[in-house]
């Protein structure tokens, strides 16, 4: 019983290193997916009031959007999104939320990797061209809040922003961030809600890659300089955003958050490896007259140290394999059942480096742990260790 539970300290900090960095590695994994779209995307907007020097702030419009789309002048800029938005209360039946009316071109969905949850997107549509529809997706949002979170029961409805009467066409999943929106056509929303004017509030434009952000950045900067008659740089009338640098920042805490994890699991490990040692130590004091009378038959010293260095690999070992497989087993049981309950927590991803690194620990434990013990009961003088009470 007393060498079970020493094993079972050894299965549980094993394990614990296995489903701890799986746990890390599936955090790190999704938010890898989740930002990924993020990488190349840089964010302009026009600056808010005034500038130094009473100088006036020329909003963007559809000129500089398609300036920005010139691949002339913008070689590293793979794609343009212009964004109309604002608030609008939408009613449907007897219930009313105030959402934000997100109008723009038909690559936004792209852009922002926006995914659907039912339905279809709005009609396609190229910035000043194109029909005016009256067709819109919901976020989750006002989904959840008006029509019981039934996604099937939105579509087909119609419903209305301000006076105008929309279609609900489809519903977008969440993203956590973007939930409470109406999307719809930019010629739509400048149509119905905005006003027919050229400005927008601001534009999404994509990077080739991530490695020419820096590029792309520059000749946006370029380019709306020239048209927004820019001299002095500290008094330009936009702002870029790039998500890069705050994304590289979040992968380093997230690369310090797994090697968290994993040194907590070690430090489990490491218990579990103490207790072996203690266990080790008890059995040499109990069977001290054992070690005496096998020396006094002729047992030499490195065939003491044989024997217990085998005891406490053996119960290292056993536990080692044991845990690997708990692990293994927690794990794969977890990746099934997460991405069936939740949304909101990711399935672990088993890493063969940990798993190859925590039963080298635990080998690692059974030789350590069993060596003082067993110089120990190789160095007791015969005659003592047979008196030994």
């Amino acid at each position: 019983m007393r060498s079970a539970l020493t094993t079972l300290g050894i299965i549980i900090g094993i394990a614990a290193v296995i489903i701890g960095v799986a746990l890390g590695n599936g955090v790190k994994a999704w938010f890898d997916e989740l930002v990924a779209p993020l990488m190349t995307q840089i964010t302009v907007t026009s600056s808010a009031g005034h500038m130094a020097g009473a100088v006036q702030v020329r909003d963007l419009d559809d000129a500089d959007v398609a300036a920005l789309r010139d691949s002339a002048r913008g070689p590293d800029i793979a794609s343009v999104t212009p964004l109309v938005s604002g608030g609008v209360v939408l009613r449907a039946g007897t219930g009313q939320r105030r959402v934000t009316v997100l109008g723009s071109t038909d690559d936004y969905v792209t852009v922002t990797d926006r995914k659907l949850w039912a339905g279809r997107h709005v009609v396609r549509e190229r910035l000043g061209g194109g029909v005016s529809s009256r067709e819109i997706v919901l976020g989750p949002t006002p989904v959840r809040e008006l029509f019981h979170n039934d996604p099937f029961a939105a579509l087909g409805r119609q419903v209305r922003l301000d006076r105008t009467t929309f279609v609900v066409v489809g519903v977008l999943t969440t993203n956590g961030q973007q939930d409470d929106i109406a999307l719809m056509p930019i010629r739509t929303a400048r149509t119905y809600l905005f006003g027919n004017d050229t400005t927008v509030n601001q534009v999404i434009v994509k990077a080739t890659s991530a490695a020419t952000v820096p590029a792309a950045t520059e000749q946006i900067t370029a380019i709306l300089d020239a048209r927004h008659h820019i001299i002095d740089p500290g008094r330009r009338d936009f702002e870029l955003i790039s998500l890069q640098r705050l994304i590289e920042q979040r992968q380093q805490f997230l690369d310090a958050l797994q090697a968290f994890i994993g040194v907590i699991a070690a430090i489990s490990l490491l218990v579990g490896g103490i207790g072996v040692a203690n266990i080790m130590l008890v059995s040499v004091t109990e069977r001290t007259r054992e070690i005496g009378l096998r020396k006094a038959v002729g047992a030499s010293r490195a065939a003491v140290v044989r024997q217990f260095l085998i005891e406490s690999s053996v119960l290292a070992n056993v536990g080692g394999v044991a845990g690997v497989l708990f692990g293994l087993l927690v794990c794969r049981v977890a990746a099934v059942v997460i991405p069936r309950s939740t949304d909101v927590f990711p399935a672990p991803v088993i890493s063969v480096d940990s798993v190859l690194l925590s039963f080298g620990i635990s080998v690692a434990i059974g030789i350590v742990a069993g060596l003082y013990p067993a110089v120990r009961a190789a160095r007791m003088p015969v005659v003592e260790a047979l008196r030994y009470e």
